[in-house]
């Protein structure tokens, strides 16, 4: 669906300096706040901006992008709260999550239920390759591309929180190398498998297929593990759209998702994105991005996207909706 978007309502950063402890990622801009009797371990501010990141590198601002990722997730941490407790403490504004802070566990959990991907960390790139054995588990020959796993499996990697690399890892390289002790690893695989299923579930309902998802779990100031980050969302999970995947499997093509690539073929198409200077995307690209995000949003939640308005600007209606929080 092609809608006349407003592009001017556009949020490239939410730098507030009124707010402490600042800290800017490629996507998120965060501000730790200190502890409180209520939350003794602290919290933080984690505003969405609209940017977009690829070949590590910042491409564009997308319109409404933050508020899609935000009012996505927190459509699943609503729906997933029976199954592990989770990080958010407060929604101030739509693009605006203020979370517990979490000590982000050294393992990232990848999710997958499919023989899907195209990234040296995927099966199916691995598969291709001539491996049948990858994160413990045994994979038969004969697999086709995009074709369902038997059952969902786990596929955990090193975190890099240095900007290196993650690698794969089996449960048993988890447990040898002390990154997670053998409870906490029971503890975090149980919750992304039953929260994968939950996920697989309810997008059935909505004619979606989730393939693969990623999940980041930490531990709060309890000690508890909860889930941090975002759930679910257009870009922690892959979705397909189950009206055409028969189809598509049968052919070998790729199933009918959203596509969120087209900015990034746009670019690749004119240059190195990791050496030479990024050419300005037109509004038209911006446009259609804006709108395969909103699409994602209203099929994954079977809800209206209603952008906010308010305020002269995006930065503007933040800074108001975060101000009981300066003197923090």
């Amino acid at each position: 669906m092609t809608r006349q978007l407003d592009l001017s309502r556009v949020l490239p950063h939410a730098r507030i300096p009124e707010l402490p402890n600042p800290y800017f990622g490629k996507v998120r801009d965060c501000y730790d706040l200190p502890a409180t009797d209520q939350h003794p371990g602290g919290t933080r501010i984690l505003v969405s901006s609209d940017r977009i990141s690829a070949f590590d590198r910042i491409l564009a601002a997308i319109p409404f992008k933050g508020q899609v990722l935000t009012q996505t997730a927190r459509f699943w941490f609503d729906q997933t709260a029976d199954i592990v407790p989770n990080h958010v403490v407060a929604y101030p504004d739509p693009n605006v999550v203020i979370g517990k802070k979490v000590d982000i566990l050294p393992v990232e959990i990848v999710v997958r239920g499919y023989l899907a991907g195209s990234t040296s960390t995927s099966i199916l790139t691995q598969y291709k390759n001539g491996a049948r054995q990858m994160y413990g588990h045994s994979l038969p020959d004969g697999l086709r591309d995009n074709q369902a796993l038997p059952k969902a499996i786990l596929t955990p990697t090193s975190k890099a929180f240095d900007g290196g690399h993650d690698e794969p890892l089996t449960p048993a390289e988890i447990l040898d190398q002390g990154l997670l002790t053998a409870a906490q690893w029971d503890e975090v695989s149980g919750y992304a498998l039953a929260l994968f299923a939950r996920g697989q579930k309810m997008a059935a309902e909505r004619g979606l297929i989730l393939v693969d998802t990623k999940y980041e779990f930490g531990l709060d100031d309890q000690g508890r593990i909860i889930i941090a980050d975002e759930i679910h969302t257009p870009d922690s999970s892959r979705y397909w759209l189950a009206d055409g995947y028969q189809a598509a499997f049968e052919t070998g093509s790729r199933p009918p998702s959203f596509d969120k690539d087209v900015i990034r073929s746009w670019v690749v198409a004119r240059c190195d994105p990791y050496h030479d200077p990024i050419p300005e995307i037109p509004a038209e690209m911006i446009a259609q991005t804006a709108n395969v995000y909103i699409d994602a949003y209203e099929a994954i939640t079977g809800q209206t996207f209603r952008p906010d308005l308010s305020g002269p600007t995006p930065l503007d209606r933040i800074r108001a909706n975060l101000s009981p929080w300066f003197a923090a």
